[in-house]
C-alpha cells in the first residue's frame, strides 16, 4: 500500500508541473484490437502532437497508463465486461485490487471509470453492473477518490424505444429494470450516462426512412419538428431521445457523455472516407453547440484512433480508424476542442 501511495504522490507531481491546458470537449476511443498497432508511447504522442486531450481505453493496460502520466490527456478507463461479475463480489476483493494496480497510481490522468459496455439485459452481466460500480466505487473512496473520478457504464441505444420523434424515447420495457438501479446509482453520486451513439447503424438500419445528409450534419434545413424542436441531424435527434428517456425515469437533468461515436471509411454501405470525413469535421464544429433539447456542449468521443484488423463483424468494423495503425491520417487535420 505504501508503494501504491507513492507512485499516488509521484504521478500528482508529474501532473502538475505539465503547463496548464484548457479542458477539452472531444476525444478519441483508443481501441486496441489489433496486432499492428503503434507502441503505447508513440499512441500517447499521436494523441499529443493532435490535440487530443481525452482518451477512452477499455482495459487498464500498465503501458499505456505509464505512457500517459504527465500528458495532461484525461482518460475514461474501463472495466471490461468479463470482470463485472467479479467486481460484483460482496467482499469487493476484486474490486479493490484493480483500483489499487490500475488506478490509484495513475489517479490524475483518469476522469472516469466505465464498469462494462453496451451490456444489455438479456447479457448473464446485467445483474451485476449495479453492484460493481458500487463496489469501484467504495474502492475509490478508500484512495479518497470518489469527488475526482466518476463511476459510470457504457449503453447503446439499443436500450431506447419509440426514439422518432425523439422527444417519444422511452427505455424499453425489458431494458427499464437493468437501467433504473444505475440511474439512480448515477444520480446519486452526480455522475453521466455514458451513451454509445452512432449515426451510421441508425442510417443503415433504415436507409428508406433516413437521408445521409441528415446523418452527416448536411440537411439544408429542419428535418423532424419535435413540439418545437428543430432537428437538422440525426446525432442531435438520437442524443435527445436519452434525454427524453432519462426524464421519465425521473432523472431530467442527468448529463450524457457520448462515450462512441463514429463513421467507417469502407466496408459497407456509405462507409466511403468522404463520408466519413464529413461526418467527424461536422461532428466536431457541433458538439460544443449541444442539441436542440440540451443546448450545451456535449462531451464527445470519436471511435477510434486506428482500424483494428482484429475486430469481428462485417468488414466496416475493422474500419473506423482516425489513423491507419502506420499513423497515417485518413481525414487529415482534424480541430479538435
Amino acid at each position: 500500500m505504501e508503494i501504491v501511495v507513492l507512485l499516488f504522490i509521484i504521478s500528482l507531481l508529474l501532473s502538475l508541473s505539465q503547463p496548464f491546458t484548457e479542458a477539452q470537449l472531444v476525444g478519441v476511443c483508443y481501441g486496441r484490437i489489433a496486432d499492428n498497432l503503434p507502441m503505447e508511447k508513440d499512441v500517447i504522442d499521436l494523441y499529443k502532437s493532435n490535440g487530443i486531450g481525452l482518451m477512452r481505453l477499455y482495459d487498464p493496460d500498465l503501458m499505456a497508463l505509464k505512457a500517459l502520466q504527465g500528458s495532461n490527456i484525461k482518460l475514461m478507463l474501463g472495466v471490461p465486461n468479463e470482470k463485472i461479475q467479479s467486481f460484483a463480489s460482496s467482499n469487493q476483493l476484486d474490486a479493490m485490487q484493480w483500483i489499487e494496480t490500475y488506478v490509484a497510481p495513475f489517479a490524475p490522468s483518469i476522469k472516469y471509470i466505465v464498469v462494462g459496455n453496451e451490456i444489455h439485459p438479456s447479457d448473464h452481466q446485467s445483474v451485476f453492473v449495479e453492484p460493481a460500480m458500487k463496489n469501484v466505487l467504495k474502492a475509490l473512496n478508500s484512495y479518497k477518490l470518489s469527488n475526482q473520478i466518476k463511476v459510470s457504464t457504457s449503453i447503446d441505444t439499443t436500450l431506447i424505444i419509440n426514439s422518432y420523434p425523439p422527444s417519444n424515447g422511452q427505455f424499453s420495457d425489458t431494458s427499464y429494470s437493468y437501467i433504473t438501479p444505475i440511474i439512480k446509482f448515477l444520480t446519486n453520486n452526480e455522475s453521466p450516462l455514458l451513451v454509445n451513439i452512432y449515426p451510421y447503424f441508425a442510417y443503415v438500419g433504415n436507409e428508406q426512412s433516413i437521408s445521409l445528409n441528415y446523418a452527416l450534419f448536411t440537411s439544408n434545413g429542419t428535418v423532424v419538428n419535435d413540439k418545437g424542436l428543430n432537428y437538422q441531424n440525426l446525432f442531435d435527434a438520437m442524443v435527445d431521445s436519452v434525454y427524453a428517456s432519462l426524464r421519465k425515469v425521473g432523472a431530467p437533468d442527468m448529463k450524457i457523455v457520448v462515450s462512441e461515436t463514429g463513421w467507417p471509411s469502407k466496408g459497407g454501405d456509405a462507409a466511403t472516407v468522404e463520408n466519413a470525413e464529413n461526418y467527424y469535421r461536422n461532428l466536431l464544429k457541433h458538439v460544443k453547440n449541444g442539441t436542440p433539447l440540451k443546448p450545451q456542449e456535449i462531451e464527445t468521443y470519436l471511435f477510434a484512433m486506428f482500424d483494428e484488423n482484429k475486430k469481428l463483424g462485417p468488414d466496416s468494423e475493422r474500419n473506423f480508424g482516425l489513423f491507419t495503425p502506420e499513423k497515417y491520417p485518413k481525414y487529415g487535420k482534424l480541430n479538435f476542442i
